[in-house]
């Protein structure tokens, strides 16, 4: 049954979001073989890369199960839920099953997950982890009616 959703857990998580990624480019994204010097790099890009991704998906179950009523487990299904709700569009949509993808890849087939592609993504692609999180802050900012206000 549909309520509302917890604004703590909407701001805990968007600052879980915001600070993997601020830890992320802490790094040094701006060459491969500094980067690459030290594998601490790699092995902290990997954990906040995945912490990130996970609590970008744990908003959006959150907002299905709060907000909607609906309860889906599967990282590809809170994308799919999220899009037929409208709170996500189609092009966001895509990213996010994408994103859901890779999420899945770094917890089930770590092992196939180089390090080269680790450093790629870093360095070329934490904005499309951005726009889902701002999609998501934007959507819970046009709908304040939605959110519980209780800390």
């Amino acid at each position: 049954m549909p309520g509302k959703i917890s604004k703590r857990v909407v701001s805990d998580r968007l600052m879980w979001v915001d600070r993997m990624l601020k830890e992320i480019r802490s790094l040094p994204l701006n060459s491969k073989p500094i980067f690459m010097q030290d594998s601490r790099n790699v092995w902290a890009a990997e954990s906040c890369l995945r912490r990130a991704l996970e609590a970008i998906f744990d908003l959006g179950r959150h907002t299905l199960a709060k907000g909607f009523g609906e309860a889906v487990t599967e990282y590809k299904e809170i994308a799919v839920a999220l899009n037929k709700d409208e709170v996500i569009s189609a092009g966001d949509f895509e990213l996010m099953l994408k994103l859901a993808g890779y999420r899945n890849r770094l917890v089930h087939f770590y092992h196939d997950v180089s390090a080269d592609e680790l450093y790629e993504i870093c360095a070329s692609h934490l904005e499309d982890v951005e726009r889902i999180a701002n999609t998501l802050r934007s959507w819970l900012a046009n709908h304040p009616n939605s959110l519980d206000e209780t800390l």
